[in-house]
């Protein structure tokens, strides 16, 4: 059996990754995900996951809407991501919990961070909603905000993009992706792959990150078992 690199992660999924080509979520593209998050959890690590909503709302795209009610449809737009991943892990007997930041008893648990340490430590798949309950933050702050909360090893970070490059890779074809970065270059260089709250907020508690692409879901394993994937960020 292999050996996990780290006891307990959160996994930020993003939503877009999510998404299928003609509807809201790729539902056979969520098992792979799924399938492959039960193998981190066959082995031993506690998981833990927080995801993003952008397959069916952001924030932005209510332009000239009252951004705190932007964000808002946008935390319920997580929800919906939320559920989905539950019923999939559900189906191959993974037992898991949704939680949320904003409370909504008839889905899901109230957030409460002993109670979710509680699920994590009987080999529940813990999986956040709403972000953390607040407009302007993203759930890229979200998850480095779970993951202190948690005492979790890393923060595994899989997003459309498989790492931080010099520049946006699909603007500048000369952009190069980096391995290994600090916080604080982030943000002296203004690299948009990872969120700026996010980044100061890891910086300041020690969060280590690592930002891989989800386009294959086995990176998920891949980074589980502490191989060289994507870009890290703060360094061990």
């Amino acid at each position: 059996m292999d050996k996990p690199a780290y006891k307990r992660v959160l996994i930020k999924l993003s939503g877009e990754a999510l998404a299928a080509k003609d509807g809201i979520i790729d539902f056979d593209y969520v098992e792979e995900v799924c399938k492959v998050i039960k193998k981190c959890v066959d082995i031993g690590t506690q998981v833990s996951i927080v995801v993003g909503g952008g397959n069916i709302w952001r924030g932005r795209q209510g332009s000239g809407m009252d951004r705190t009610r932007a964000d808002h449809m946008g935390m319920l737009a997580t929800v919906i991501n939320c559920l989905a991943l539950q019923d999939v892990f559900e189906h191959m007997g993974v037992p898991t919990r949704v939680m949320t930041a904003v409370d909504m008893e008839r889905f899901a648990e109230p957030y409460i961070r002993n109670r979710a340490i509680s699920h994590l430590d009987k080999g529940i798949v813990v999986i956040f909603g709403c972000g953390i309950g607040s407009p302007f933050f993203s759930t890229d702050t979200a998850a480095v905000l779970r993951a202190a909360e948690i005492n979790a090893d890393i923060a595994l970070l899989a997003k459309n993009v498989d790492g931080v490059y010099t520049a946006d890779p699909k603007k500048d074809p000369t952009a190069k992706k980096i391995p290994q970065i600090e916080y604080i270059d982030i943000l002296n260089k203004g690299l948009a792959a990872l969120d700026f709250t996010a980044t100061s907020f890891s910086m300041e508690n020690h969060i280590p990150i690592l930002l891989f692409g989800l386009d294959k879901p086995e990176n998920i394993y891949k980074a589980v078992l502490g191989e060289k994937i994507g870009t890290i960020v703060g360094g061990k």
